[in-house]
């Protein structure tokens, strides 16, 4: 076997392992757009001792460098989230892919801490189109019994970007200066906008679902981009076509007997309704609400944790910059595993018939991971301490699929991109805070000489562990509300399409 044979074979193994080749491409392709932007997340931390020492700044401004992309982002998710419910997702995303690339040239041509702070700022505000416009997509992509381990296999792409950001951008700076790590993020970035840029468009409420084993991505012809037609014309189009994979979690629901909340199902497209509504609509349904701030507490946890990862591994332990870094990617193998399993075992506990499934692995995961992560941050011997964080990143790798694929579950699909622009603003609020926090309390707050110390991180890290207890909480409160609200969103959605079926009056 020559290596051209050598490598077909390995792809052509890849795809089946993916579910054939229309699902690898779209796995691989978000997967793609998750990593580049881990990779830059990645990157700040592994820089962190460089960009100290280039601009003379402390853990509060390295923090600040994290939280300020969180920020930003924040402020245009919501308008991202609308947008991607009315518009070509995929050119959405394209362009912010363009957009984000232009971004890493800015950061790594800074000469001072304010350019470096201004150019992550608009970086934020590009990254900001990626939450919504994938969860739309892969509530459209993949049939609901597999979503939650698809999702987790594209989710992988955040983790996997994030440890290349650590490795290759450690390296390259360390042999470089800390703006080649910016700069070398360009290429893998203009690569992915071809990728995404040939990824057809699929048709929202699961008309071009990928089966197993399908060989071509079929592109179907969205309401949005049918203005030729008339509106009923248009939409019976979308519409006519229904649903033919078997749901489980509504299944589950059924035989549980969960009747929906009359008050809340829709009868019209909400699309058509205002803006304020949309997002009132959203925050009413109780499961959502749940997870949106389970979610936010658990991201609020891992980024602190992320950002100062390299910096706590070098003074708590005494190792060196590359030897943190390596550790800090063999914890996130971990995490990686978790991310790869949680979406599996939830929806194979939903097609058993354990309705909350998808709500259940979350909570259970995310409130036991504290009891590994408390003595991995506070024993000083590293072969102790790597397995209990290994663990521990796994089981909080694992909330991740389940708790996505649910909020597609107890939301109609011509809402998700919306409600996923709702969850990713209060999450990156809680992204926003979480390093400037950590940094602030391991300086001010822990350290008793009112300067950074590797004690100050450590009781930091400590303490900040009650957001996941907070997280799990609430989490076993969701698993209650969700199966009623999965009856909600099935009933709305059915409605909706009869409604967008029937012919509509002509205006006066």
């Amino acid at each position: 076997m020559n290596p051209r044979q050598v490598v077909a074979a390995l792809a052509e193994r890849g795809a089946r392992t993916l579910g054939g080749p229309a699902r690898a491409r779209a796995v691989l392709t978000l997967a793609g757009a998750l990593a580049v932007d881990g990779a830059d997340k990645g990157t700040v931390s592994a820089m962190a001792p460089q960009l100290t020492h280039a601009f003379g700044i402390g853990n509060t401004q390295i923090g600040l460098l994290v939280s300020v992309v969180a920020l930003s982002g924040a402020v245009f998710t919501i308008p991202a989230g609308l947008l991607t419910d009315r518009t070509r997702r995929t050119r959405l995303l394209a362009v912010s892919v363009v957009l984000w690339a232009a971004a890493m040239l800015l950061a790594g041509a800074s000469t001072s801490y304010l350019w470096l702070l201004t150019s992550r700022a608009a970086l934020g505000a590009v990254t900001a189109t990626a939450g919504p416009t994938i969860a739309s997509l892969v509530g459209d992509y993949f049939p609901a019994k597999d979503r939650a381990r698809m999702y987790g296999l594209i989710l992988a792409g955040d983790l996997a970007g994030t440890g290349f950001g650590f490795a290759l951008s450690g390296s390259i700076g360390s042999s470089l200066t800390w703006r080649f790590a910016f700069w070398w993020l360009v290429i893998p970035g203009i690569v992915l906008v071809r990728f995404i840029h040939r990824l057809p468009e699929p048709a929202r409420g699961g008309q071009s679902r990928l089966e197993p084993g399908q060989e071509h991505i079929s592109e179907e012809r969205d309401v949005s981009e049918t203005e030729e037609l008339p509106d009923h014309e248009s939409a019976s189009r979308q519409a006519a076509t229904g649903r033919p994979e078997s749901d489980p979690a509504v299944k589950a629901a059924r035989l549980a007997r969960t009747e929906p909340h009359e008050n809340l199902v829709l009868h019209r497209d909400p699309r058509k309704a205002s803006k304020w509504w949309t997002i009132r609509y959203i925050l009413r349904v109780r499961t959502n609400l749940l997870l949106i701030l389970a979610s936010a507490l658990g991201y609020f946890y891992f980024t602190g944790l992320r950002a100062f990862a390299t910096l706590y591994t070098t003074r708590h332990f005494g190792v060196s910059t590359s030897v943190a870094t390596s550790l800090v990617l063999v914890v996130g193998i971990g995490a990686l595993a978790g991310v790869l399993s949680g979406g599996r075992i939830a929806d194979r506990l939903l097609r058993g018939g354990r309705v909350n499934a998808r709500t259940l692995v979350p909570a259970v995961c995310v409130l036991t991971a504290p009891v590994f992560f408390a003595p991995a941050v506070y024993v000083t011997s590293l072969a102790v301490a790597v397995p209990l964080l290994v663990v521990g990143a796994l089981l909080l790798g694992a909330v991740n699929p389940p708790l996505d694929a649910a909020r597609l579950d107890i939301l109609p699909p011509f809402l998700w991109g919306t409600g996923e622009g709702v969850r990713t603003m209060l999450r990156t609020l809680c992204e926003a805070v979480a390093p400037t926090l950590f940094g602030y309390f391991s300086a001010d707050v822990f350290s008793r000489q009112g300067r950074d110390s590797g004690t100050g991180l450590q009781h930091t890290l400590l303490f900040f562990l009650l957001a996941l207890v907070a997280a799990g909480l609430l989490g076993l409160v969701a698993m209650r509300t969700y199966p009623r609200d999965v009856a909600t969103a099935q009933a709305s959605t059915r409605r909706i399409e009869a409604s967008l079926r029937e012919p509509q009056e002509p205006e006066d």
